[in-house]
C-alpha cells in the first residue's frame, strides 16, 4: 500500500477517499481537512479566542492539537465529572497534554462549582447518566466561555457523531433539533438596546470532515496518550446504537456518512430554519442563563437549575438514591 502523495510506504488507508497515507502526507492531510471545514463554514477568523471542551478522549486531544499546528489561540477546558478512577485518569491525560505542549488549560470541578458529581445526580434525579452529564457539560462549557471572555466553544464532534445524531433526529422527527444539526451554532443574546448580552457563545465543530477512526489514527501518528476506554456510565447510550448501525453501511459503501451529513446540510437543513428561530429566549431566573420562555403562570428556571434543585431537595430529604450501574474497567 502507497501513499497517495509521495508513493512511499502508507500507514492509514482511507477507503471513503480512495487514497492511503504515509504519516507525513496523513497528518497534512487532517490538517486539510480541518482547515476545510473552518473555512467552508466561516467557523472563525486567525484571531479568534478559542476555548475548546476537553475530556481526555482522542477527538478533544487530537482537534487540539490540530488546532495548535495551525496556528490559532486555544485554550482547552476540562470538567471533572466526578466520575470515579475513569475521571481521574481524562483529567491526568488532559494535563499531560496540555504541559508537553506548554498549552493553556483551564480546569475546573463539578462538585466543587455545583456540590454535585454526575454519578450523584444521575442516582439523585432519576436522569439517565448521559443526559444528564449532557446538561452539566453543555451548561458550564458556555459559562467558561463567557466568564473567561472567549470569543468561540469548540468541541470535538467528528462525523460519526454528527451523523448518528441526525439520524436519531430524523427516527424520531425531532425537528427543533435538527434546526441545530450544522456544524456551527450562532450565539444568541438576551435583552435588548443597551441591556443586550451573550447568552450562548458561538459554538463551532471543526471535526465534521473527519471520521471517528481517522481521528484515532491521528492521534497514534502524533503520539498523543489519550483515554482509550469508554466512560463507564456510557453503557446502553442509544447514541453507540446508532453508531454501529452506520458503521455497518459505511462498511459495505464507503462513504456513506459523508454522504448523509454534507447531502442533508446542502439539502435539508435550511427547511428546519423556522425551528430554531421561534424559540423565544430569557434569562434564568436563578442563574441568568438562557432557557425557553415559559408558558405562563410557570417559573423562569432553566433544566440545569431544576435538575439541581431537585438534587438537593432530595438530598436533604433523605431520599433514599437508586443506585446508579457504573461499568467495570477491564
Amino acid at each position: 500500500m502507497k501513499c497517495k502523495v509521495c508513493r512511499g510506504h502508507a500507514v492509514v488507508d482511507i477507503r471513503r477517499h480512495n487514497a492511503a497515507f504515509c504519516t507525513d502526507h496523513f497528518t497534512e492531510h487532517i490538517h486539510n481537512q480541518v482547515a476545510k471545514a473552518i473555512k467552508e463554514f466561516h467557523m472563525f477568523g486567525p484571531d479568534a479566542r478559542l476555548l475548546i471542551a476537553v475530556s481526555g478522549g482522542k477527538d478533544s486531544l487530537a482537534l487540539w492539537d490540530i488546532l495548535l499546528q495551525l496556528g490559532y489561540d486555544v485554550t482547552g477546558f476540562y470538567l471533572d465529572l466526578g466520575i470515579g478512577s475513569y475521571s481521574t485518569r481524562s483529567k491526568e491525560a488532559t494535563i499531560a497534554f496540555a504541559e508537553e505542549r506548554d498549552a493553556k488549560l483551564i480546569v475546573r470541578s463539578l462538585a466543587e462549582e455545583h456540590g454535585f458529581t454526575v454519578p450523584e445526580l444521575a442516582s439523585l434525579t432519576n436522569r439517565v447518566p448521559c443526559s444528564g452529564c449532557g446538561l452539566n457539560k453543555r451548561y458550564e462549557f458556555n459559562r467558561a466561555a463567557l466568564e473567561e471572555g472567549f470569543d468561540i466553544l469548540v468541541t470535538g464532534h467528528n462525523l460519526d457523531d454528527e451523523v448518528a445524531t441526525l439520524f436519531g433526529n430524523v427516527l424520531h422527527w425531532n425537528t427543533d433539533m435538527l434546526a441545530r444539526q450544522g456544524p456551527v451554532l450562532e450565539e444568541r443574546v438576551l435583552g435588548e438596546g443597551d441591556r443586550r448580552r451573550m447568552a450562548l457563545v458561538r459554538k463551532v465543530k471543526p471535526l465534521v470532515r473527519v471520521a471517528e477512526r481517522e481521528t484515532a489514527a491521528y492521534a497514534v501518528v502524533r503520539g498523543i496518550d489519550y483515554i482509550v476506554e469508554e466512560c463507564p456510565m456510557v453503557e446502553g447510550n442509544v447514541q453507540h446504537k446508532y453508531k454501529e448501525a452506520i458503521a455497518m453501511l459505511e462498511e459495505s459503501s464507503p462513504g456513506t456518512k459523508h454522504q448523509m451529513y454534507f447531502g442533508f446540510l446542502k439539502k435539508a437543513a435550511s427547511r428546519f430554519a423556522d425551528e430554531t428561530d421561534a424559540a423565544n429566549l430569557v434569562g434564568c431566573a436563578n442563574c441568568g442563563s438562557p432557557t425557553i420562555a415559559p408558558e405562563a403562570g410557570s417559573d423562569r428556571v432553566c433544566s440545569f437549575c431544576r435538575m439541581q434543585s431537585l438534587a438537593q431537595r432530595r438530598r436533604d430529604d433523605g431520599y433514599r438514591a437508586r443506585p446508579v450501574r457504573v461499568r467495570k474497567r477491564r
